[in-house]
C-alpha cells in the first residue's frame, strides 16, 4: 500500500490531507471524486493508513521548545513499518473498514446499516480513529444514503468516513453539505509517462502513447501498458495508416475484415488512429517532433505530412468522430469502417 509520498500527482489534495492531520483538523467525512482509475482508492488507503499510523501519531506529539510540532506538512505520512501500517497493508486493520456490497451495481440500506451505522458506535480497537471507506459511493440507493446521513449528522469524534465516487452529484445534497469534497484532477501525461517507464520498464514512445490514452488515469495507463491487445491495436492502426494511400476496394474490404476481429476494441482503435492523424497535423504545421505521441514513427509521419493536405487530415479526424458516433448508435460495422478507410485513402490524394 503506497503512502502519500509514493502517489503520482494529486499534490494539492495530498497537501490538504497532510495539513489536516498535522493541525488536527481532520473532518469527519470526505468525498473523493474522480474518473475511474484516477487514484481515489489509493489516496483513501494512504490517508487511512496515516490516520492510524502509531509512529506518525507519536511523532506528532513531539514538540520543540517553542511548543511547535516537529514536522512539516509534506513529512506527514504513514511510516509503513509499525504494527498498524502492516495491518493496513494487509487490509486487516480493524480500525479501517471497507464497505462491501453483494450486488454489482447497488449498495443497499442494509449494508450501510450493518457495516457503518451499526459499527460506528463501537470505539476504535487500537488507534484514535476509525475510518470507513465506501468505494463507488454513487451506488448507494436513496435509502442507503439516508441511513448514512444520520451518522454524518452526529458522528462520533473518532469516525472518519471516506466516500469514493465518480460523480459527487449523484449523492444527496444533505450528504455533500456534510463532507469535504476533494476533486481529483487527471494526472499529467508526463507524470503518467515517467511512472510507466519506471514501474513497467517500457520505452518512452510506448509510455507516451499509453499516457495519451489514459487521460490522466494511472490505473488505465497501467492496464494499457501491460495489455497485449493494446499493442496489437497500435500495430493494426499503423498498418492501416501506412497502407491507406495504396488501398483499392479489395484491400479496404480485407482491412475491414481484419478490424472485425478487434470489434470489441474498435473504439480504442479509432482513438489510436485519431492520435496518429493529430500527430501528422501537428508535424505538418510545426515541423517539430517534440510533442509527437508517435515519435518513434517520425519518418512515416513526415511522409504522411508531405502527401496529406490540411483539409484531408481534418476530413479524416471528422470521419473518425463520425465513425465513433455511428458505432455507438449501433450502425453497421462494415459500412462504417469502409467509409472511414475510404476517407483515409482520399487523404493521400
Amino acid at each position: 500500500m503506497p503512502g502519500f509520498s509514493q502517489i503520482v500527482g494529486h499534490e494539492d489534495t495530498i497537501r490538504h490531507l497532510q495539513t489536516a492531520i498535522l493541525q488536527e483538523k481532520v473532518n469527519h467525512a470526505y468525498i473523493f471524486q474522480g474518473a475511474p482509475g484516477t487514484g481515489k482508492r489509493t489516496l483513501a488507503d494512504a490517508f487511512a493508513a496515516a490516520l492510524e499510523c502509531d509512529s506518525l501519531f507519536d511523532t506528532l506529539t513531539l514538540k520543540d521548545a517553542a511548543d511547535r510540532v516537529l514536522l512539516k506538512p509534506e513529512e506527514v505520512d504513514a511510516c509503513g513499518v509499525c504494527r498498524s501500517c502492516h495491518q493496513a497493508q494487509r487490509h486487516n486493520n480493524p480500525d479501517i473498514v471497507y464497505v462491501v456490497h453483494e450486488k454489482e451495481k447497488l449498495i443497499s440500506v442494509d449494508e450501510i446499516r450493518e457495516q457503518v451505522v451499526g459499527d460506528v458506535a463501537i470505539r476504535p480497537y487500537n488507534g484514535r480513529r476509525k475510518v470507513y471507506i465506501i468505494t463507488d459511493a454513487q451506488l448507494m440507493n436513496a435509502q442507503a444514503q439516508n441511513a448514512l446521513l444520520k451518522t454524518l449528522e452526529e458522528p462520533p469524534e473518532y469516525a472518519v468516513i471516506l466516500l469514493l465516487t465518480t460523480n459527487a452529484y449523484t449523492l444527496l445534497d444533505t450528504i455533500r453539505s456534510r463532507c469535504v469534497l476533494l476533486d481529483l484532477k487527471p494526472v499529467r501525461d508526463d507524470q503518467v509517462m515517467h511512472y510507466l517507464m519506471e514501474h513497467v520498464q517500457i520505452p518512452d514512445y510506448q509510455a507516451k502513447l499509453c499516457a495519451a490514452f489514459a487521460q490522466g488515469s494511472i490505473g488505465r495507463a497501467m492496464a494499457l501498458a501491460t495489455s497485449e491487445d493494446f499493442q496489437d491495436l497500435r500495430e493494426m492502426a499503423l498498418r492501416a495508416v501506412k497502407t491507406a494511400g495504396a488501398m483499392d476496394v479489395a484491400a479496404i474490404r480485407e482491412q475491414v475484415e481484419t478490424m472485425t476481429g478487434q470489434k470489441e476494441h474498435i473504439q480504442d482503435l479509432l482513438d489510436v488512429l485519431a492520435v496518429w492523424y493529430r500527430d501528422v497535423l501537428y508535424f505538418k504545421a510545426t515541423r517539430s517532433a517534440d510533442s509527437l505521441v508517435f515519435r518513434d514513427q517520425l519518418q512515416a509521419i513526415r511522409q504522411a505530412a508531405n502527401v496529406c493536405s490540411y483539409e484531408g487530415i481534418e476530413n479524416v479526424l471528422r470521419a473518425l468522430d463520425t465513425a465513433k458516433a455511428r458505432l455507438n448508435a449501433n450502425a453497421g460495422f462494415e459500412l462504417t469502417m469502409e467509409l472511414l478507410l475510404l476517407t483515409m485513402h482520399d487523404c493521400t490524394r
